[in-house]
């Protein structure tokens, strides 16, 4: 048999380091999940003070993905890759040592700033250094091994709570609490070996032929393109790269155009306003809101609480198997036709989710004002729920009363500080002793910076003070086993479109659109364009709930993706195949794809 040549064996070196840098990112986003209980029960912090933990990462993320353009092109893409696996490697010790607030919420926000950084650089890096043919793959991985790293987060979770509940039957209050101290340490330093690994592939990899050579760096640029194509290959790749700084589309200031010019010319506006519009509606699909609140869901629509965490565990590892096939079809099939396909599949499954929570919601009814009047004086109200309480609420209700009053209800409260929201976990009447707490500390941030990454629009001050207010109590009639698992079903569904088609192809999308003049920080304003949308979503879908129930918040779903298909389907160019420079002069109109 063949040896592998050195290009081949080179390209297992980038596709490694490309899904290091995405098992780095799933881990920021998924290993806090696990550790928390633990953390709250032993580590004697406030809730307020644990929120400022959990969401440190995203103050991090926020700040480092708002400069990961301007580094990237001022220390180079390899460089600022060490540095963010560096980052991660530096918090891992701070986090799973610290004795203190202080220490926990350095070593959370150091995880943002290297899973921001990382979220830029690697498919900017992957997209530079990869050939036309290989590109959709390495971006692929960098997802697939980003869905990974939250399944493994979530698996690593699952195994310490299966070794608490062990411990707990030992009936050794002060070995339990050892053991929980110990446990969420140990799902941090678990996450080491990733970090050091993506670290030190990044020192054996090439720097971005494409950065190297707008830096006047030749023979560098052509050293870095012959570690993963042929002479030849690398030669026409250099005299497209030389043809591109000699248009000025390469943003030296050198020659070409005005800078000002430039911003107006279609060569960059579209491919950004494109780029935009998709990550925009990668979100707007409802994605993270379908993940985040995929248990309550599942619950209302007629699963039992440890079914629907079961539902939860099956979308993960479906996220994760349909990702692997995205990646082996991206490059054969192209990336216009899996974000089609997968829009449009995805469009199709909110439609049936949809439609099969209106039968159950429509016979649904709001007790607010029966929980309201059980608010105390300093305005926290705790909420018992049984068959008993529900017929009470329910008893001056007329007929809709009476229909709903004879079946087993579910119960969710979403309520309100001033203009800070949340939600209560779903409980139902037939479970015994179930109770409700509602308090500020549970809906309020612990300050400011995490007031606004929650709701920007909020005023955060008034919030301190504000009454509670109930804005919904629904109690909703508990559908039958086969409705839960048919909105199991489409949500499954939902979750294998989104990963073969928007889950693989949104990171190439980004980095192979953006024109190499503008790529590292366009792809910087997009990720904050996409983590904007995201947090619009995060703030309304619990009102729009509320108010109007999941079905009408899955058809604004299914109406936002019809976007997505429209601009998959008929703006965008198919990029298989191609190199980044006949990508830009498509744009420029010299050529067709």
């Amino acid at each position: 048999m063949k040896a592998p040549t050195k290009p081949s064996r080179y390209m297992t070196l980038l596709l490694g380091v490309a899904g290091l840098g995405g098992l780095l990112y799933g881990i920021d986003v998924g290993i806090i999940a696990g550790a928390l209980p633990y953390l709250e029960a032993t580590s004697g912090l406030t809730s307020n003070q644990l929120s400022v933990v959990v969401a440190a990462v995203l103050l991090g993320s926020v700040v480092s993905t708002l400069f990961a353009g301007m580094l990237a092109d001022w220390m180079g893409r390899k460089r600022l890759m060490v540095l963010s696996g560096i980052l991660f490697i530096m918090s891992i010790p701070l986090i799973a040592l610290a004795h203190g607030y202080g220490p926990l919420v350095f070593g959370r926000v150091l995880q943002g700033i290297s899973g921001g950084l990382i979220g830029v650089v690697v498919p900017l890096y992957l997209a530079e250094c990869l050939g036309a043919s290989n590109r959709g793959k390495g971006t692929g991985v960098f997802q697939w091994l980003l869905t990974l790293g939250i399944v493994a987060a979530a698996l690593i979770g699952l195994y310490f709570s299966y070794r608490v509940e062990e411990v707990e039957k030992l009936h050794d209050a002060a070995r339990l609490f050892a053991f929980k101290d110990s446990a969420w340490r140990l799902i941090f330093w678990v996450s080491l070996l990733p970090g050091l690994l993506f670290v030190v592939g990044s020192l054996l990899v090439s720097d971005s032929p494409r950065w190297l050579y707008r830096c006047g760096r030749r023979e560098s640029a052509r050293s870095a393109l012959l570690r993963s194509r042929s002479a030849s290959e690398a030669d026409l790749e250099l005299r497209e790269m030389e043809a591109t700084l000699e248009s000025g589309t390469d943003g030296s200031g050198s020659t070409g155009s005005s800078h000002q010019d430039s911003l107006i010319n279609k060569k960059y506006v579209i491919p950004f306003i494109l780029a935009c519009v998709i990550l925009a509606c990668n979100q707007a699909t409802g994605v993270n809101s379908i993940i985040g609140y995929n248990a309550t869901i599942l619950i209302q629509a007629g699963l039992t609480d440890m079914q629907a965490h079961l539902g939860y565990t099956v979308l993960t590892l479906i996220n994760f198997l349909m990702t692997m096939v995205g990646v082996m079809l991206v490059d054969r099939l192209g990336r216009k036709f899996l974000l089609s396909l997968g829009s449009a599949g995805i469009i199709l499954s909110l439609i049936a989710i949809a439609v099969v929570f209106r039968q159950t919601e429509r016979e649904r009814v709001d007790c607010a004002g029966n929980v309201q009047a059980m608010v105390t004086a300093n305005q926290r109200a705790q909420i018992p729920f049984s068959e008993k309480e529900a017929a009470r609420w329910l008893a001056d209700r007329g007929a809709v009363g009476d229909v709903l009053r004879e079946k087993h209800k579910t119960l969710i409260i979403i309520y309100s500080y001033g203009d800070f929201r949340a939600a209560t976990k779903v409980v139902r009447s037939t479970d015994e002793g179930a109770t409700l707490e509602l308090n500020r500390e549970g809906c309020v941030p612990a300050n400011r910076v995490i007031a606004f990454f929650s709701n920007p629009f909020a005023d955060f001050s008034a919030a301190r003070t504000a009454p509670l207010k109930i804005e919904n109590a629904l109690l909703t009639p508990i559908p039958d086993f086969q409705n839960g698992v048919l909105t199991a079903f489409f949500i499954f569904c939902f979750m294998a479109f989104f990963a073969v088609g928007p889950g693989v192809c949104v990171w190439l999308a980004l980095s192979e659109l953006m024109p190499t003049r503008i790529r590292s920080n366009g792809m910087s304003v997009a990720l904050l364009i996409n983590q904007a949308v995201s947090t619009t979503i995060a703030v309304v879908f619990l009102p729009t709930v509320g108010k109007y129930g999941y079905a009408t918040m899955f058809f604004i779903f299914a109406a936002c993706t019809v976007i997505y298909f429209i601009t998959a389907t008929f703006f965008l160019p198919e990029t298989r195949g191609k190199t980044l420079e006949e990508i830009e002069e498509h744009f420029e109109g010299k050529k067709e794809l």
